[in-house]
């Protein structure tokens, strides 16, 4: 007897503080071109980088909230640092709908790349706080050395489209300084922040050729094809995939910059207020 093949045409829903998702929504729609998504992006917050592991889960919920009003069949968090701070709460406050973050794709990624076992990773400073990269590059790298390097100073030059040349260099090399050409150096380096690899030439500059560049967004990308295959939420071979992108703040000025990321016009972007918006609630561990 024939089985038919189970599909889902809702859409999947990416969140982010600002544009730094894009990376991801980029790399799920070269993946999954029959797919519809919903990109959220927290521009009035911006950057989550800076923020306490409290207001961080807060605004997660309200991003998670907003996309499962709209019907999305999987949530990604586009986001190292709420991936780091919000998805194991999400994960349970979101049931059924899966809820995927950046962080274990990429670890698993670097694990794998490392030649030495030490790894560097470029993130925020509340990236760096939580030590998630550490954990989840030691659940399949028991042995790592992982150095976490705060590089704030990015997010805002991504934001403002100031990806490449002396000034974006410099900061990287200021960044990088203190860890490169040692003999104790990372042998590559992790892109634990989405925004990131908009400044991936400028990274690779000043590293040089030698040190591969880790991309978790686009790893975690790869983990999500297989997620949708393997549960049956693939969309149909017939399906018209829609991407809608939301934003909290500055519709005109993310679409431009979204433009610049996909190489092609983003005319309708939609502003939301996530205080108006269904929330998921917070989930309290169960006392031992």
């Amino acid at each position: 007897m024939f089985w038919a093949v189970p599909h889902d045409n809702r859409p999947i829903g990416v969140f982010d503080s600002g544009i730094g998702g894009l990376t991801v929504l980029r790399a799920l729609r070269s993946r999954l071109p029959r797919e519809s998504m919903i990109y959220l992006g927290d521009t009035a917050r911006l950057p989550y980088g800076t923020k306490s592991e409290e207001t961080v889960q807060r605004y997660a919920r309200q991003a998670a909230g907003a996309l499962l009003h709209r019907g999305v069949k999987l949530l990604v968090i586009a986001c190292n640092t709420a991936s780091a701070f919000a998805l194991d709460h999400l994960r349970m406050a979101c049931s059924p709908v899966p809820v995927v973050g950046v962080i274990q794709p990429g670890a698993k990624a670097a694990a794998v790349a490392s030649r030495s076992g030490r790894i560097g990773v470029l993130c925020t400073e509340a990236t760096a706080r939580s030590g998630a990269y550490e954990t989840a590059i030691r659940s399949f790298r028991p042995a790592a050395t992982v150095t976490s390097i705060a590089c704030p100073l990015l997010v805002s030059f991504a934001e403002e489209g100031w990806t490449d040349g002396p000034v974006p260099e410099a900061v990287v090399r200021r960044y990088l300084e203190p860890v490169l050409h040692r003999a104790d150096s990372p042998d590559c380096f992790v892109l634990g922040c989405t925004h990131f690899p908009l400044l991936k030439a400028a990274i690779q500059n000043v590293a040089g050729p030698a040190w591969p560049l880790i991309d978790s967004g686009a790893h975690a990308a790869d983990s999500i094809m297989a997620l949708l295959e393997e549960s049956g939420l693939s969309a149909s071979e017939t399906a018209v995939p829609r991407t809608r992108f939301l934003v909290t703040d500055g519709p005109e000025r993310f679409a431009r910059l979204a433009s610049e990321c996909f190489g092609s016009q983003v005319d309708e972007v939609e502003q939301v207020d996530l205080r108006e918006q269904p929330v998921v609630e917070a989930m309290v561990a169960p006392a031992a």
